[in-house]
């Protein structure tokens, strides 16, 4: 006989109501301040409409226009004959026909949509997040393999690199490496934020490669090495695609803290998402929107992270 289950939307409704009243003690909580939102100033950050000048390039009369409301066609004729044709906006048009017009003259403007600061930010975080990322899961899989070598000297070096990038703060270590070693090198600030979040990222995960290939039997390299296979390919066909199954929720967990460790750089003037986010409060005044926004940006980026990891681990978990 089987046990009836119990229902689960009451949890879930009380989960509802837990975050309802989160809700509304933040904005009672804004409300003791005073704070009026003004959500409708946030858009142009992410995205807005650029006015680019159109300029006479020289002293010039205008001969004819075209005007079709939203765009205007400006026809130029200079002393020497030559004609300037600009199209510009309907309501941006500066002269009339056979005005006179002098060189550099703002004539009218083209808009387009352009990227706001948040999303430069957004971009600047993906590619410094996936760019060290790479680096430092190249230089943590060496690492973490060296900390398992019988050979001394590798042993050693590569747990002092561990030791000493967990023994201290990231944000020491970029004003190290940015400050010292870039300046030493003549490093530019982006290459050498890539290369702190790298090394700092890498240390975690040697960690996490030697935890893994750590965790799997001894026995399985013993058979390995009975069939023949050196101990090169013994650790690459069959230790560490089993032990992957196992370093990936940490791994995933690292590249999810990585994504937020990018914050770190704006120290040493890179503009990512939060220094983005700053920037946009000091010309908005619009502290709380600005920093949602950027809260559910960091959202965007790592949920789908989580999700597509928890994804191949039970993918993996099946081909077991």
């Amino acid at each position: 006989m089987t046990r009836n289950k119990r229902p689960t939307w009451p949890w879930h409704g009380l989960t509802a109501l837990i975050l309802l009243l989160i809700g509304l003690a933040i904005w009672y909580s804004t409300s003791l301040i005073s704070y009026e939102w003004r959500w409708n100033r946030v858009p142009q950050y992410f995205a807005y409409q650029a006015e680019e000048p159109q300029r006479a390039e020289s002293v010039s009369r205008v001969e004819k226009i075209e005007d079709s409301g939203r765009e205007a066609r400006v026809t130029l004729v200079g002393d020497d004959g030559r004609q300037q044709v600009l199209n510009v906006a309907g309501d941006s048009l500066q002269f009339s026909e056979n005005d006179d017009v002098d060189e550099g003259d703002v004539v009218g403007v083209q808009r387009h949509w352009a990227a706001g600061p948040l999303a430069w930010g957004l971009w600047t975080t993906l590619w410094i997040s996936f760019v060290s990322g790479a680096i430092g899961l190249a230089i943590g899989l060496f690492t973490g393999l060296c900390r398992l070598s019988k050979n001394p000297t590798l042993h050693d070096l590569s747990t002092l690199y561990v030791e000493l990038v967990r023994g201290t703060p990231l944000l020491v270590q970029i004003f190290i490496f940015y400050f010292f070693i870039g300046t030493v090198l003549n490093l530019s600030r982006e290459f050498a934020g890539v290369a702190a979040l790298a090394l700092f990222t890498g240390a975690y995960v040697a960690e996490i490669v030697r935890a893994g290939v750590q965790s799997i039997a001894r026995g399985q390299n013993e058979a390995a090495r009975s069939l023949g296979l050196n101990a090169a390919q013994s650790m690459r066909h069959v230790i560490l695609p089993q032990a992957f199954k196992r370093v990936l929720p940490p791994l995933a967990g690292q590249f999810i803290s990585l994504v937020k460790d990018t914050s770190l750089v704006s120290v040493i003037a890179i503009t990512e998402l939060t220094k983005s986010g700053r920037e946009a409060i000091t010309t908005s005044f619009s502290t709380f929107e600005i920093w949602f926004c950027v809260a559910a940006l960091y959202l965007v980026i790592n949920l789908p992270l989580s999700h597509l990891a928890g994804r191949l681990e039970r993918r993996l978990g099946q081909s077991d």
